[in-house]
C-alpha cells in the first residue's frame, strides 16, 4: 500500500517527522521544504490553476486547491479523456479483443463506416486512430461545434476531407478519438463508460461518472470525462509505475512503456505524441485537456502530477499551458 506520507511545508513541522528525513535520503531538510514551498507559491501565482497534487515515490509532496471546487470534487478533465481512451485500447489488445495496433477499422468495426466515408477510412489502423494520424480534417477547435451538432458523430468524423495520408502527420481531432472509443465499445460489447469503470476505475479506487453521449448513445471518446484531482493523481501514479497501482497490475506493462514513446509530434506545442499521451523531451508523459487539465508521470524521477484549472479559459502552448510546463519542468522536477 502506498503510504502517501504528506510532506509538511513548514520547517518546524518537518523537523518533527523523521520519515521526511529518510525520504530525502539525507538531503537537507530545509532545502526540501523550501522546494515544496517554492512550488506552492509558484502554483498559487497562476490564476487559472484550481488544484495541484505532486507525489514522489510514495510521498505526497503537495496537495492543494487554491481555487475551484477542491481536491475531492470532480472536475471536467476535457481532452485528458483521450489519454484514458488510449489506455482502454491497451487492455483490449492485451485481452485479444483487438488483434493489435495494425488491425484496421474495417476488420474490427466495419459497421461504423458510413457508405460515403472518405476514401481510405476502412484501412485506418488502431495505431492511426490512437496517435491522431487518421489523415482527416479535424473536428476540434473551430470545427467542434458543427461536429457535435451533427446527427452521427462517428459518421461525420469519417466523412471529413482527407488532408494527409493514413498514418501521416498528427491532426488533433476529438472526432478521431471518438471513432476509437466507438470501435472499442463495439468490439468489447460494452459501453466506453463501463470499460472505464471496470478496467481503470475499479483497481484505482476512483469513481467515473457518466459523461456526454453522442446521438447514438455512445459515450464521447476523447472529451468531457470527469475525475477528482485525487483520482487524476492515481492515474498519474499508475502511469509512472508501469501500469501498477498499490500492488495491482491495472494496465499492461508493455502498453504503458510504449505510451511513453513518441510516435509523432504536435504541430502546436512541439511535444511528442505517443499512444494517446504527449511526451516531453524532459521525460514526462502528459495527458492534456482544454483549460489546463494535466495528468503527468515521470518514471525516471518517480514523480506523478495532477493539475486542474479553470475549464472555461484557454490554455495555449505559448500561454498558460506553457506556464504549466515551466512549472512541471522547473519547481516540480526539482523535487525529484
Amino acid at each position: 500500500m502506498l503510504s502517501r506520507r504528506a510532506f509538511t511545508l513548514s520547517i518546524t513541522a518537518g523537523l518533527a517527522a523523521p520519515s521526511l528525513v529518510r525520504a530525502q535520503g539525507g538531503n537537507d531538510l530545509r532545502q526540501a521544504a523550501q522546494g515544496v514551498d517554492n512550488l506552492r507559491q509558484t502554483a498559487q501565482g497562476l490564476d487559472q490553476l484550481h488544484a495541484i497534487l505532486v507525489q514522489r515515490g510514495d510521498d505526497l509532496l503537495l496537495a492543494e486547491a487554491p481555487r475551484g471546487p477542491g481536491l475531492d470534487s470532480v472536475a471536467n478533465i476535457k481532452s485528458c479523456s483521450k489519454s484514458l481512451v488510449a489506455l482502454i485500447l491497451g487492455t483490449a489488445i492485451a485481452r485479444g479483443e483487438i488483434a493489435g495496433l495494425s488491425t484496421t477499422l474495417a476488420e474490427a468495426a466495419p459497421s461504423l463506416i458510413p457508405a460515403d466515408a472518405t476514401d481510405g477510412v476502412a484501412d485506418l489502423t488502431f495505431e492511426d486512430l490512437v496517435t491522431l494520424r487518421a489523415g482527416l480534417a479535424g473536428t476540434s477547435g473551430s470545427n467542434y461545434g458543427a461536429w457535435v451538432a451533427s446527427a452521427n458523430w462517428v459518421a461525420y468524423a469519417l466523412r471529413q476531407p482527407r488532408i494527409a495520408p493514413n498514418g501521416g502527420r498528427m491532426i488533433y481531432s476529438t472526432g478521431t478519438t471518438h471513432v476509437l472509443g466507438a470501435a472499442l465499445a463495439q468490439v468489447t460489447g460494452d459501453s466506453l463508460a463501463s470499460l472505464m469503470r471496470q478496467r481503470l476505475g475499479a483497481d484505482l479506487g476512483i469513481e467515473i461518472p457518466n459523461w456526454t453521449r453522442d446521438p447514438q448513445g455512445r459515450f464521447m471518446g476523447g472529451n468531457q470525462m470527469a475525475l477528482t484531482p485525487r483520482g487524476m493523481l492515481k492515474v498519474a501514479v499508475m502511469m509512472r509505475d508501469g501500469g501498477r497501482f498499490e500492488g495491482t497490475q491495472v494496465m499492461p506493462q508493455d502498453w504503458i512503456a510504449d505510451s511513453h514513446v513518441a510516435r509523432t509530434t504536435s504541430p502546436y506545442s512541439g511535444l511528442g505524441y505517443g499512444l494517446g499521451w504527449f511526451v516531453s523531451r524532459s521525460g514526462w508523459a502528459i495527458a492534456r485537456g482544454y483549460g489546463g487539465q494535466i495528468i503527468a508521470a515521470h518514471p525516471q524521477r518517480a514523480l506523478a502530477v495532477a493539475i486542474t484549472s479553470d475549464p472555461n479559459r484557454p490554455a495555449r502552448s505559448q500561454g498558460y499551458f506553457g506556464d504549466l510546463m515551466d512549472l512541471i519542468d522547473g519547481p516540480v522536477t526539482a523535487l525529484a
